[in-house]
């Protein structure tokens, strides 16, 4: 998969996250010499089990309309932590009580950690320059009428 397409889709997973209220959001971009089995984990927290439920949903159905479905979805049931793999990168969705338990950030400390609007400035920023647009001049003509 391409890089900039890859972004894309972490930045819809990130978009739905927040559309859907999750707290907390982050972006680990993994190392490549780490172990990590992804290339980035997006992670964020929900106040209640249905507000994780709610999230991972959203997760999966604003990638299903780009053509994407996750290879893997687990902890559904429970709502404590959702996690929905999509092999290059995977949506952590957490309780808070979970969240802190487990604490994914201290245990890949080696990641790079990104803003949502960083993922989405560098998708961008791989796009084909945007063309200069300049002011035409516009000419105003008026017609005087004969006596």
């Amino acid at each position: 998969m391409k890089k900039n397409e890859l972004k894309q889709q972490v930045a819809a997973a990130i978009q739905a996250c927040l559309d859907k209220k999750a707290e907390e959001v982050s972006i680990l971009e993994m190392e490549k010499g780490s172990g990590a089995f992804t290339d980035y984990f997006v992670l964020c927290s929900g106040t209640n089990p249905r507000q994780v439920q709610a999230i991972a949903d959203e997760v999966e159905l604003r990638l299903k309309t780009a053509g994407v479905r996750p290879a893997h979805v687990e902890g559904y049931k429970q709502g404590e932590w959702v996690l929905v793999d999509y092999v290059d990168f995977v949506v952590h969705v957490f309780s808070e009580k979970a969240r802190k338990f487990y604490d994914l950030e201290r245990l890949w400390k080696t990641a790079t950690r990104l803003e949502p609007s960083e993922l989405k400035a560098k998708a961008k920023s791989k796009a084909a320059p945007k063309k200069k647009i300049t002011p035409r001049k516009l000419t105003i003509t008026t017609r005087r009428k004969k006596a």
